[in-house]
């Protein structure tokens, strides 16, 4: 990864839980907009992560702001910069909660509007921040705190609703593979416009994992079409990186997730749900890739 530079905007003093993968991820967002940039951070992990002002674990400006808001802060504030000429980076890095439910109506204006921004999805599948509820992005089958003996529904594709706005750029990424995820991240920047990324960031609590499987845990997601690397740039889909790979052969849903505690009372029914789940996303993401659809 020789491309990436050696700068360091997020510092060793996060307050991150052991194996997070927000914090790896956020590391190379930063690296990729570099100094000029302002992040807007709804209540969420990286609330925390950032630490208690003056000793933050953050290098570039910060704006925490309230659970339904960070689009709409980062709308007025991306004006605000284009309107005296400059072009500093305005970046949201909200949770899924703050995204699939509580700021969708925010993203969905300020998408809607044209905002020149990017606002960054991490999405660890779950109320992480304040001991794992299920959100909208929870998957079929898997245990919370307000769902334990398992979701009963599918997880909400946010990722649909964010196409029907049409953004100019939006693309998925993984913290397991940080190069994809970079490059995407300087290419989304590299455009006008409102962009929009979704990253799947493992969580060793919330999931039930040992703190040093988080890359594992990433890599098992796309391998097994859980997770789907690929960009849509002006409405044309490109499938990206390891999910290549995994449009031709990939391993079954099951070898994901019982690793995970937290697909424990998971039941047969619930595994093949998800397994059709992903073979049709699959097959509906290739067709359109091929033009088909």
């Amino acid at each position: 990864m020789a491309e990436i530079p050696e700068e360091e905007y997020i510092l060793k003093t996060t307050s991150a839980c052991a194996g997070c993968s927000a914090s790896l991820i956020l590391r190379y967002v930063t690296k990729a907009a570099g100094p000029d940039t302002v992040l807007v951070v709804p209540a969420c992990c990286t609330s925390v992560i950032q630490g208690i002002y003056p000793d933050t674990a953050m290098n570039i400006p910060v704006y925490n702001v309230a659970f339904a808001s960070a689009a709409a802060v980062a709308s007025g504030m991306s004006e605000a910069f284009r309107a005296e000429g400059k072009e500093t980076n305005v970046i949201c890095f909200a949770g899924d909660g703050g995204t699939v439910d509580i700021g969708i109506q925010a993203l969905s204006g300020a998408l809607e509007r044209g905002t020149d921004f990017l606002y960054i999805c991490y999405d660890n599948e779950a109320y992480s921040n304040t001991g794992m509820q299920r959100s909208g992005a929870t998957p079929l089958g898997a245990r919370t705190t307000t769902t334990p003996v398992g979701k009963t529904e599918f997880k909400k594709d946010l990722d649909a609703i964010i196409a029907a706005h049409n953004p100019v750029y939006m693309a998925t990424a993984c913290s397991a593979y940080p190069e994809d995820l970079y490059k995407k991240i300087k290419k989304a920047l590299s455009i006008p416009g409102p962009k929009f990324m979704h990253v799947l960031a493992p969580c060793p609590p919330g999931w039930r994992y040992p703190s040093d499987k988080t890359i594992d845990m990433g890599k098992l997601a796309v391998k097994s079409g859980m997770w789907l690397l690929y960009e849509r740039e002006n409405g044309k889909l490109s499938i990206t990186g390891a999910s290549k790979a995994a449009m031709v052969k990939r391993i079954p849903v099951l070898d994901y997730i019982k690793v995970q505690g937290r697909f424990k009372t998971a039941t047969e029914e619930d595994i093949q749900a998800l397994q059709k789940s992903v073979d049709l996303g699959i097959e509906k993401l290739k067709k359109e890739a091929e033009g088909i659809c």
